[in-house]
């Protein structure tokens, strides 16, 4: 190899996403999602409301995909094009989402961490199901 020549490196960058489940005093649950976008160095925190766990851990899935995919749109509108935040406020209600305006985010949380641009596997996620149903179960008793 040539001096002063690098090697092409493995990018460790991985979106992460920090999920929980809380219920609300309306007796609906809330599910939290605090996602820190690598490619990009962003972060977006977002929510939704069920009424229903099993719904709760089902959008769950489906607001992760979402995320993961629409990420370079999310961020093209809300953070390059600041000047009109509630374009991507709008587009994450198209998907059932909100943004969370809470600073803080529960300790107790279950993470997942994907590559960029990759779909968020199946198998990654039973355990977060798991894991999150039983928190929400422990701390309703």
């Amino acid at each position: 190899m040539l001096k002063g020549a690098k090697m092409p490196r493995k990018s460790n960058h991985r979106n992460e996403y920090s999920c929980c489940i809380e219920m609300n005093q309306n007796g609906k649950y809330c599910v939290r999602i605090h996602a820190k976008f690598a490619r990009r160095g962003w972060v977006l925190p977002v929510y939704f409301l069920v009424s229903k766990l099993d719904r709760a851990v089902r959008k769950l899935e489906q607001a992760l995909q979402f995320l993961q995919r629409e990420e370079e749109r999310l961020w093209f509108w809300g953070v390059d094009r600041s000047d009109d935040p509630n374009v991507s406020a709008e587009m994450l209600r198209e998907s059932g989402l909100h943004l969370d305006r809470r600073a803080e985010f529960p300790r107790r949380n279950e993470r997942l961490m994907v590559p960029p641009e990759r779909q968020v596997p199946g198998f990654m996620l039973e355990p977060m199901r798991r894991s999150l149903a039983e928190s929400v179960e422990s701390s309703s008793r």
